[in-house]
């Protein structure tokens, strides 16, 4: 898609059409239907100027934009590169699904306070843009805090007791990492660099000691809260009393894409990845970043509340892509990068699933399941593919990312990578296929009465028992993308390909 407008012009306009629907959305509050013609237009604008920045990068446009010395040395400024692009095109795309499905179910569930809504959304929105689009660890860090402080009223969207506590969790671990750890990283960065740009390859003193930079990286790691990197993923679960579509944008579209973005970012462009592997500084990484798939995927095992399983199952996939970045192959970079878009259209498809289930049929409990996929066809299909897009199975995403991952470890004989990976595969789908076959494939017992009132009362309440349109054509048209992009997944290799060259 061409652009109609400079790339430079097209990145401050992704950046600013989100926040110019935030100004614009509460003047249409006593107006439900135009404010959410303005959340849907905007959304969809932000989409087509992703859209139109996508082939300028893959031909090599790399542009920048200072906007403001903040204090002397430290610049707001945005710069256009493939690692980016990635992101912004992801966070970009999903907007626009994620508003459709986001009006049939606050209207189904006559959710309060829809105004204040849908303008931090587009808050977030606009944080995620900045943080895609920042050209140095200064910029990156104040639209990281924008967006910890834009999605904290969507968490305690519901305003009871156990929202606002899990609201204090969520900005106690977030706001406290990035204050305690990531900010003294990001000036550690300044006096050993002289620079907080950017650079492929790294901008860190070439006679930097492998434990200096150990303990630096550890300070990003651990200081990018929003990568959920144990023991710093209490947060995540925590905040799946927020709405469901709070859910999605946490999980898939900003939060969490957010943080581990930030990390590759970090890894590629401040450490660089043949520095770091050359002086072992992040071998520590890979115990940890497995540690975390392992240990998140047991505890999804024993959830039965659905967004919990599905929560925790998040924590685990995020690792995947610390994990890969740890190998530190350009192959598995790579693959971290592919799987930040595969994980985003998966995952957000399962909690559209969800969202759907409880608006629909008022279910929130694996154990309730049984049968649901009679009443709910189009839904619980959507689920399955979403399931083996997390499981890495094809014609799904995720296993494009997996198999890029396991071909950098096995290349450079890196073993504990590939059997976390097994590993987890195994227990991912360990997870994931007894909730579809419950959906679709009941207990025995409940096959012998498959005759009888409980599965004809779900045959005979299929024509009418799916959610609300605009919630089913959104999950559906993610599912339909997690298929799509194994077969087509040129754009995001081509992305992914492009981050690597300096």
């Amino acid at each position: 898609m061409s652009a109609p407008f400079e790339p430079d012009i097209l990145m401050l306009l992704a950046i600013g059409i989100p926040f110019a629907a935030a100004a614009l959305i509460p003047l249409f509050h006593c107006w439900p239907n135009l404010r959410e013609l303005v959340t849907l237009t905007a959304a969809a604008a932000l989409a087509a100027v992703v859209w139109c920045l996508v082939g300028p990068v893959l031909d090599g446009v790399r542009l920048e934009r200072h906007l403001m010395e903040i204090v002397p040395g430290f610049v707001l400024a945005f710069a256009i590169e493939p690692l980016g692009m990635l992101f912004a095109l992801v966070a970009g795309s999903l907007w626009l699904v994620n508003s459709i499905y986001s009006i049939g179910y606050m209207r189904a569930n006559g959710e309060p306070r829809q105004t204040s809504y849908y303008v931090c959304f587009a808050v977030a929105l606009g944080a995620t843009m900045g943080i895609a689009f920042a050209k140095n660890l200064v910029t990156l860090f104040l639209f990281y805090e924008l967006l910890t402080l834009s999605t904290y009223p969507l968490v305690v969207h519901k305003a009871n007791e156990e929202a606002i506590r899990a609201g204090r969790t969520y900005l106690v671990l977030l706001l406290g990492s990035s204050m305690v750890l990531l900010l003294p990283a990001i000036f550690a960065t300044w006096l050993l660099a002289g620079t907080t740009d950017f650079r492929a390859g790294g901008i860190l003193p070439a006679e930097l000691s492998g434990t200096l930079m150990a303990a630096l990286l550890a300070l990003y790691v651990f200081g990018i809260g929003k990568a959920a990197v144990m023991p710093l993923h209490f947060w995540l679960p925590a905040a799946m009393v927020a709405p469901t579509p709070v859910s999605a944008l946490l999980h898939a579209v900003a939060v969490v894409k957010a943080g581990v973005f930030s990390i590759l970012k970090v890894i590629v462009a401040v450490f660089g990845v043949e520095r770091l592997a050359s002086s072992g500084a992040a071998t520590w990484l890979v115990w940890v970043a497995g540690f975390t798939v392992i240990t998140a995927s047991l505890i999804a095992l024993r959830q039965d509340n659905l967004k919990k399983r599905l929560a925790y199952s998040t924590v685990s996939q995020l690792s995947y892509v610390i994990l890969a970045a740890a190998i530190l192959t350009p192959i598995s970079v790579i693959g971290a990068a592919l799987h930040i878009a595969a994980h985003a259209v998966a995952k957000i498809t399962l909690f559209f699933c969800a969202g759907a289930i409880y608006t629909a049929a008022h279910k929130t409990e694996v154990s309730e399941l049984d049968c649901i996929g009679y009443r709910m066809p189009w839904t619980m299909a959507a689920f399955a593919v979403g399931a083996l897009g997390m499981i890495g199975l094809p014609p799904t995403a995720g296993f494009l990312g997996k198999w890029f991952i396991l071909s950098g470890a096995t290349q450079t004989d890196q073993w504990v990578p590939v059997a976390v990976i097994i590993l987890s595969t195994v227990l991912n789908a360990g997870y994931f296929l007894p909730i579809v076959v419950r959906a679709f494939f009941p207990a025995a017992e409940l096959r012998a009465h498959a005759a009888g009132a409980a599965v004809a009362r779900h045959t005979h309440e299929a024509e009418h028992g799916e959610a609300p349109w605009p919630m089913v054509l959104a999950l559906l048209a993610t599912a339909v993308a997690t298929l799509v992009l194994f077969f087509v997944p040129d754009i995001p290799l081509g992305l992914s390909n492009a981050m690597l060259v300096r």
